[in-house]
């Protein structure tokens, strides 16, 4: 495999997607520094419209990368979109005033648990996601700390909200946690990735690997191709390494 490369992109932050998926790995895995921000002036004169970075693997992780794989696709299937799992009762047969609950139990958690970040009084924007999952938006400040270094902060905040909710509702409802809409954006740009890799897949004859994914980020490749007719998906490796595999029918 490649150890580096060096991408173009408008920002930044898509000059290094651009890398990741040509190196085969998440960005956890990777170093990188920018040669050029976007925007800047050349020697004085015009101006750069387009981000450049050199991105490399980092030692540890290609050690990783020589080791025998062992485990296959039908050994996990923890990305898979999963059932709802309940403590109590079934969310089919919730009214929409429990549903209400839930939520209210879910702001209640968050603003809580913002609390202890000394966020005391952000905005927090609630509504209905596509999978029918409460999603609570913490909007209106410059609230980066909690997304924190690839989104692991905010994984934990989301885990957090989770846990006293589940507790305080016994239910076990979903609830996605997101901070100026960081983490829909992120699965626009994942859906986008899977769409043109189907199309690619389905044109070619040819299944497609997508670069490696987290678990929530494969979940949002399967669900985006669920309803592709022309094309089906599965798991494959072991994390970190563990990604999708487009293959068409």
């Amino acid at each position: 495999m490649d150890r580096e490369c060096v991408k173009q992109a408008p920002t930044v932050e898509e000059a290094v997607d651009a890398a990741l998926e040509e190196l085969g790995v998440q960005q956890d895995s990777v170093q990188y520094e920018v040669l050029e921000e976007p925007g800047k002036k050349m020697f004085g004169i015009g101006s750069s419209q387009q981000a450049k970075v050199r991105v490399w693997v980092r030692p540890e992780v290609l050690a990783e990368l020589t080791q025998p794989n062992e485990q296959s696709s039908e050994e996990e299937s923890d990305d898979e979109p999963l059932p709802v799992e309940l403590q109590l009762g079934d969310s089919a047969d919730l009214s929409d005033e429990e549903l209400d609950r839930v939520a209210d139990i879910a702001v209640a958690a968050l603003r809580s648990v913002l609390g202890c970040f000394g966020i005391e009084n952000a905005t927090v924007e609630e509504y209905e996601g596509d999978e029918g999952e409460i999603i609570l938006d913490v909007v209106g400040g410059d609230y980066g700390l909690l997304i924190g270094r690839h989104g692991k902060t905010l994984d934990a905040l989301q885990t957090a909200v989770g846990a006293i909710t589940t507790h305080q509702s016994g239910f076990r409802y979903p609830v996605v946690v997101d901070v100026e809409g960081y983490r829909h954006r992120r699965r626009q740009k994942i859906e986008d990735i899977a769409r043109r890799a189907a199309d690619r897949a389905a044109r070619q004859h040819m299944a497609v690997r997508l670069r490696p994914m987290t678990a929530y980020e494969r979940r949002v490749v399967h669900v985006a191709l669920r309803g592709d007719k022309r094309v089906t998906t599965a798991s494959d490796g072991a994390d970190p390494f563990r990604q999708v595999v487009i293959a068409p029918k």
